[in-house]
């Protein structure tokens, strides 16, 4: 039962777990490693593993938003752990709050060249050297700068640099398609950014880094000074298609689960939920698990997901409502307990096996989970 009581659903989120996944990815490199802990840490809830992660002696982490890197600044700082972590965010727009993060120590990356101008400025405001990393875009047309911006700005940023405005400490790239392992664009990628490295060199960049999670388990050469693992560090596998996570012996750090909230028989031929896209053929037993799309469970799923109830996976029946969906569960009593998903190891359906069945991938059955799912941590 969920420990404040009040809500009938809840993520457990397991110590043990996370400790394992991230000692199994540290034994699998020699470089440095940067956990990501962007979107409340994939849903699993930010506060909750940064505390893990510095206890375990992580001196790096990285967010994706400027909120999110001063937020979680704020609160190190408060508790007297903020020199523990060099913090990394990569995403704010123009009029961002630069000068405050600059003074919090939090670590800019440098990808557009307004960004050089506006960081500079708040730099100066805040009277400390604006820690930065610049972005190169290798081939994701996305963030980072292209490889014909990548010398203009050097030129931007060496006088910056020499004049203390600016602390040159990495430079950095993401990988568009590591999670297909055979994928020919992951080693032109590494020849991009090893051009990138030489085009940078006069900046003395601190630490390289390239690889996320996919490029961490099957690309070594990606590897340099850091990776940055997202979630395989919560146990679910970038490519289930390649490789599961039990295969490579990673344990789902998150268990969603409800309590069954009502039970009912009933006969051939009722209707189920909105529009009635279920009915069923014969008697069937019901049962309502108290959590719905409002919380992160994904409408897309309905008539296609399966909970774990008493040793059973009990198929989802009609749609999936903004609180609650029904599902067939023979046996089902008020108050037992249903497993969304959880470890596979242990017989539950995984978060990877709901996105499949929701079209989607298993960062965004994490991510979606809304604030209604307290996020217990459990040994």
């Amino acid at each position: 039962m969920n420990s404040s009581g009040l809500y009938p659903s809840r993520a457990l989120i397991s110590k043990s777990a996370f400790l394992h996944n991230l000692g199994a990815l540290d034994a699998a490199t020699a470089s440095g490693m940067m956990p990501i802990v962007k979107a409340n840490g994939y849903g699993h809830g930010r506060d909750i593993v940064t505390d893990w992660l510095l206890d375990a002696g992580v001196q790096w982490l990285g967010v994706a938003q400027i909120a999110e890197a001063q937020t979680l600044a704020d609160r190190l700082e408060r508790e007297g752990r903020l020199g523990e972590a060099n913090i990394l965010c990569w995403i704010y727009a123009p009029g961002s709050p630069f000068a405050q993060a600059i003074k919090s120590g939090i670590h800019i990356s440098l990808g557009a060249p307004w960004a050089i101008a506006e960081v500079a400025a708040a730099a100066r405001e805040a009277g400390v050297p604006a820690k930065v990393h610049i972005k190169v875009d290798t081939a994701m047309a996305r963030g980072g700068f292209s490889m014909n911006q990548l010398a203009d700005a050097v030129a931007q940023i060496a006088p910056l640099q020499a004049e203390g405005v600016f602390e040159v400490v990495g430079l950095w790239s993401h990988l568009a398609r590591a999670d297909e392992p055979e994928c020919p664009l992951t080693a032109h990628q590494v020849e991009l950014f090893e051009a990138a490295r030489q085009i940078t060199a006069p900046l003395h960049p601190q630490v390289l880094h390239l690889a996320a999670s996919s490029g961490m388990l099957w690309h070594e050469n990606t590897h340099y000074d850091l990776v940055r693992p997202g979630i395989a560090l919560y146990g679910v596998s970038p490519n289930p298609e390649y490789r599961t996570a039990l295969q490579m012996g990673l344990r789902a750090v998150m268990q969603l689960e409800a309590d069954l909230i009502v039970v009912r028989d009933v006969p051939a031929g009722t209707g189920v939920s909105y529009g009635h896209t279920y009915v069923t053929e014969q008697p069937e037993h019901f049962a309502v698990v108290p959590i719905g799309y409002a919380d992160g469970v994904l409408r897309s799923g309905s008539n296609r997901v399966k909970v774990w109830i008493n040793g059973e996976l009990c198929p989802s029946r009609g749609r999936i409502c903004m609180d609650q969906f029904v599902v067939s569960a023979p046996g089902a009593h008020e108050g037992d307990l249903a497993v969304l998903f959880g470890d596979e190891a242990e017989g539950y359906l995984t978060a990877n096996d709901w996105a499949a069945a929701c079209g989607t991938v298993g960062y965004e059955v994490f991510t979606a989970l809304g604030p209604r799912v307290h996020r217990i941590a459990v040994p």
